[in-house]
C-alpha cells in the first residue's frame, strides 16, 4: 500500500471540531459530546447537559462522526433549561408511576418556566400528592439513574406501548400524528420509559430542586370532546440555591400580578356576568389606554398612516377567503347564523383578524404604483374562543383590541417598510421602558408546507426579504422554524421584564398570500396591473396584553405622562385649602391629571395613601407654602425633592409628560 492511500484511510478516521469560539480541534470519528466538554475542562463536562451538532440538540452520548460545529450545552442557555426541565417531566412521570401505579401520560414538554405533564389517572392529585411526588422525584434523582435512548421502529414502538408499557396515548400518538414515521426513539430511566424524540440529560443525578407548582384540567390533545386528564406543572434546578432565587422571584411575580393591581388601582374588571375572558375597563385603566393610543396614533400620523373603523363581526364568507376560517376555528366562536326576510340563511362571525376588512378597504378603488404605499391602521378589537384554563386577565383574553396596519407596498419597496416598522416598535418600546428585547425571525416549516398558503418559492422570497430588512436595522435575532403565520414570516419582539420574564408582544409579518386570495393589484408604471405586497405590523400586538405585562414590568408605578392620577395636592391644615384649590385649578388648566385631598386627616396618612395608590407627584401644601406662593414636591418612591412656585411646578411637570420620560 502506497503512503498516500495510507493517509486517506487515517484522515477518514478524525473529525473536526468547529467550537462556538471559532476554534478547531481534532478527534477521532466517533466522539461524544461528554468527551468533548472533558477535552475542554472538568467544570464544563460536570455542567453539561447535551450539546448540539451543527445547531442540532443532541444527547451527551451521540457520537460526532463527521466535521461539525458544537457547543456544549449547559443550563445556563435556553437549550439547556429545555433539555433540563423536559428531562424533568419524564422525572415526575417516573414518580407518578411508582406512587401511583396505573397512571398514564399524555403529553409533557418543556415550557417558558418549566414543565407539565398531562396524567390520566383514577386518584385526584391534591397538595399533599405534589409534596410526595416531588420527594419521589428526588430520590429518584439520588439514584442517579442513566437516561438512555432507544430508536426502534414505529411498528415496533407500537407493540411495545401497547403491550408492555400499556399506554394508550402514546399508541394513539404512534397511530396518528406519527404514522408517516418509520422510526422513533424512546428514553428509558430503569423501569421507566417513555416516548420522546428528546435529547434529554445523562442521568436523574442532575436535577437537585424541585418544585411543583400547580394543578389543572385540560383536555387530552386540546379537544374538548375527548378525555379530561389532570396537569401538573413544576419545576426543577441543578442547585437548592437556583430554586431559592426562583421563589424569590415568584414572591416578587405575585406582587406585581396585573389582575391584582388590576383591581387595587381600579384599572379594569372581569366578571361572570359580563363573560369569562373579556375584560371591561375601568376610570383609571381607560386613562392608561386611551394615553397609549394617543402616543401611537400621533407617532403614526407623522410616519403616513391613515386611520380606519371597521365592525366587530363579519361574514363568514370573507374569512373563508381569507383562511382564517377554517385555519383558526378551533379558537373562533361558533359563527352566528339567522335567516333574513327572505327565509336565506347567512353566517357571521366575530371578527378574528382585522387584515380581511383592510384589503377589501385597499381594493375598493383602483390604485396606481404611484400611491403606494399605503398605510392604513386601526385599533380593532378581535375575539378569541380561548380555553378557560388558558386565561389569564389581561395578557390572554378572549376579546382584545390589536394596534393594527397594514401596510400595501410594491416589492421594490417591502424592505424599507419593514425597517420603517421595525423603528417604529423599538421606539414605542424605549418609550415605554422595555429596554431588554429579543428578536425572533418566525418562519415556516418546509417539512410541513402543507399547513401554509402560498407556494415554497413564495415563501423563499418573504424570508428573504424579512432576514434582509432584520440585518439593515442591525438587530440580532434567533431563528424560530415552525413560528411563522400561516400567510407568511413574521419578526417577533419578546421583552424581558423588570423580574427577567419574557412576553411576546410586537410583531412585523410580511404577506405575499393574501393579495393572492383577494386579488389585491395596483396599475404600475408599464400601465399594467400588479400584485402589491402585505405587511402586518402590531407594536403594541394586544392592546389588553401590553397593558398586563405593563403592569406588571412597572409593578404600577406608572411614568408620569401614563399615570391616571399625576399629581395629588394634599394641605397640611383647612387654613391653606384655599390655596390649595387654587393650585389644584392651575394644575387641572394646565391639563394636568390632579386630584385634591381636603380631608381632615392627618398629613402623613395623606401621604402614605397616595403612595399606595401609586401617585406620582404629591403637592404638599402649609402655611410656609401659602406665604411664598409655593409648593413642597414629594414624589413616589423618592420622596421629597424640594420646594417649587407653582408655575415653575407645572412647567417641570408638563415637561416631563410632554416629554413622555
Amino acid at each position: 500500500m502506497d503512503n498516500s492511500m495510507s493517509d486517506s484511510s487515517e484522515s477518514r478516521q478524525q473529525v473536526t471540531i468547529t467550537l462556538p469560539d471559532g476554534s478547531e480541534r481534532t478527534f477521532p470519528a466517533g466522539v461524544t459530546g461528554l468527551e468533548i466538554a472533558s477535552s475542554i475542562g472538568n467544570k464544563l463536562a460536570k455542567a453539561a447537559l447535551g450539546f448540539t451538532i451543527d445547531g442540532r440538540p443532541c444527547d451527551l452520548d451521540t457520537p460526532v462522526t463527521r466535521d461539525a460545529a458544537v457547543s456544549i450545552v449547559t443550563f445556563d442557555s435556553p437549550e439547556g433549561k429545555e433539555i433540563f426541565w423536559h428531562s424533568s417531566s419524564h422525572l415526575m412521570a417516573h414518580a407518578i408511576e411508582e406512587l401511583f401505579p396505573g397512571a398514564k401520560f399524555g403529553a409533557g414538554p418543556a415550557i417558558e418556566q418549566g414543565f407539565y405533564y398531562d396524567i390520566a389517572c383514577e386518584h385526584r392529585f391534591n397538595e399533599d400528592d405534589l409534596r410526595a411526588i416531588e420527594a419521589k422525584m428526588l430520590e429518584i434523582s439520588v439514584r442517579d439513574l442513566a437516561i438512555s435512548r432507544e430508536e426502534m421502529p414505529r411498528e415496533q414502538a407500537i407493540e411495545y406501548f401497547a403491550n408492555e408499557r400499556k399506554d394508550p396515548y402514546k399508541v394513539e400518538i404512534l397511530e396518528d400524528t406519527l404514522k408517516e414515521v418509520p422510526t422513533v426513539s424512546v428514553y428509558h430511566q430503569d423501569g421507566f420509559a417513555d416516548l420522546c424524540s428528546g435529547p434529554h440529560l445523562p442521568s436523574t443525578g442532575k436535577v437537585k430542586a424541585v418544585l411543583l407548582t400547580n394543578i389543572s384540567s385540560s383536555y387530552w390533545r386540546g379537544d374538548s370532546s375527548r378525555e379530561t386528564m389532570q396537569r401538573i406543572y413544576g419545576i426543577t434546578f441543578p442547585s437548592d440555591k437556583l430554586l431559592k432565587e426562583h421563589v424569590a422571584r415568584l414572591e416578587e411575580a405575585r406582587k406585581r400580578d396585573h389582575r391584582k393591581l388590576g383591581a387595587e388601582l381600579g384599572l379594569f374588571m372581569l366578571t361572570p356576568e359580563v363573560g369569562s375572558g373579556l375584560p371591561i375597563w375601568l376610570p383609571n385603566g381607560a386613562i392608561i389606554r386611551n394615553e397609549l393610543e394617543t402616543f401611537l396614533k400621533g407617532e403614526q400620523r407623522k410616519r403616513g398612516y391613515v386611520p380606519v373603523y371597521t365592525p366587530h363581526i363579519g361574514n363568514i364568507e370573507l374569512y373563508k377567503r381569507s383562511g382564517h376560517y377554517p385555519y383558526y376555528s378551533d379558537s373562533q366562536f361558533p359563527p352566528l347564523t339567522y335567516k333574513d326576510e327572505t327565509g336565506r340563511e347567512e353566517q357571521y362571525l366575530l371578527k378574528p383578524m382585522n387584515c380581511p376588512h383592510h384589503h377589501l378597504i385597499y381594493s375598493q378603488t383602483l390604485r396606481s404604483y404611484r400611491d403606494l404605499p399605503i398605510r392604513l391602521t386601526e385599533f380593532g378589537t378581535v375575539y378569541r374562543h380561548e380555553q378557560s384554563g388558558e386565561l389569564n386577565g389581561l395578557v390572554r383574553a378572549r376579546g382584545f383590541t390589536q394596534d393594527d396596519s397594514h401596510i400595501y407596498c410594491r416589492p421594490d419597496q417591502l424592505v424599507d417598510e419593514i425597517c420603517n416598522a421595525i423603528d417604529l416598535t423599538r421606539f414605542v418600546f424605549n418609550t415605554l421602558g422595555f429596554d431588554d428585547v429579543e428578536t425572533r425571525l418566525s418562519l415556516h416549516d418546509p417539512e410541513n408546507q402543507s399547513k401554509y398558503g402560498g407556494t415554497a418559492e413564495v415563501w423563499e422570497q418573504a424570508e428573504k426579504d424579512v432576514k434582509e430588512a432584520a440585518d439593515r436595522m442591525g438587530i440580532k435575532y434567533f431563528i424560530g422554524i415552525g413560528e411563522a403565520s400561516f400567510y407568511g414570516p413574521k419578526i417577533d419582539f419578546i421583552v424581558r421584564d423588570a423580574i427577567g420574564r419574557k412576553w411576546q408582544l410586537g410583531t412585523v409579518q410580511v404577506d405575499y398570500v393574501m393579495p393572492e386570495r383577494f386579488d389585491l393589484s395596483y396599475i404600475g408604471s408599464d400601465g399594467q396591473k400588479h400584485r402589491p405586497v402585505v405587511i402586518h405590523r402590531a407594536p403594541f400586538g394586544s392592546m389588553e396584553r401590553f397593558i398586563g405585562v405593563l403592569i406588571e414590568h412597572t409593578a404600577g408605578n406608572f411614568p408620569l405622562w401614563l399615570a391616571p392620577t399625576q399629581a395629588i395636592v394634599l394641605p397640611i391644615a383647612e387654613d391653606v385649602h384655599d390655596y390649595a384649590r387654587e393650585v389644584y385649578a392651575k394644575l387641572q388648566q394646565a391639563g394636568i391629571r390632579v386630584e385634591l385631598d381636603l380631608r381632615s386627616e392627618k398629613i402623613g396618612k395623606k401621604i402614605r395613601e397616595a403612595e399606595v395608590s401609586k401617585i406620582p407627584a404629591m403637592l404638599i401644601i402649609g402655611r410656609n407654602e401659602e406665604e411664598k406662593g409655593e409648593v413642597s414636591l414629594r414624589r413616589h418612591r423618592k420622596g421629597d425633592v424640594g420646594s417649587f412656585a407653582v408655575d415653575e411646578l407645572i412647567a417641570k411637570l408638563r415637561e416631563e409628560i410632554d416629554q413622555r420620560s
